[in-house]
């Protein structure tokens, strides 16, 4: 049984990060217009989508560490 309950808990982080990262991706896109007016509007859009997603890979990353280091 535990074995299971750390199979879902990873899951569900896992699902989380995606659905975030996807959050991004789609916030970006209805942004996109509007940024693409003013150069330096559409770099910062660019800059903090691609950050967003990079510190979401990093929390992940950092889970799958701790998991695999018996920490979680």
């Amino acid at each position: 049984m535990r074995l299971i309950a750390m199979i879902r808990a990873n899951a569900v982080k896992t699902s989380g990060y995606l659905i975030s990262s996807v959050s991004v991706i789609l916030l970006g896109a209805v942004a996109w217009k509007s940024a693409s007016e003013h150069p330096l509007t559409l770099v910062c859009l660019i800059a903090g989508m691609a950050l967003s997603i990079a510190g979401m890979l990093l929390r992940w990353l950092s889970y799958q560490i701790d998991k695999k280091n018996g920490e979680t």
